[in-house]
């Protein structure tokens, strides 16, 4: 992961990145329990992936190489639109 965030330009936001995507996680367990916090860790990790998708795109990855991000983002987008009710 080192090596990728080295080739996206943004080794100094990996950690930062890293720490989201924990949080996110987290959040969508503890969201079984607590709707407001599935709401909000769904999007921030659909945020997350829609980010990772633009800088796949600049770099013209391959749709191959980007479908991990496009899933996911599709997934949370799905958990934030059928929590809403």
């Amino acid at each position: 992961m080192k090596r990728e965030f080295k080739r996206f330009g943004l080794e100094k936001l990996g950690l930062t990145v890293i720490i989201a995507q924990f949080l996110g996680a987290t959040g969508l367990l503890l969201g079984l329990k607590f709707n407001p916090i599935l709401l909000t860790s769904s999007f921030g990790l659909a945020l997350l992936m829609f980010f990772g998708l633009i800088v796949r795109m600049k770099l013209k990855d391959s749709l191959w190489v980007s479908l991990p991000a496009l899933f996911y983002m599709g997934l949370n987008i799905y958990i934030f639109s059928t929590s809403l009710n």
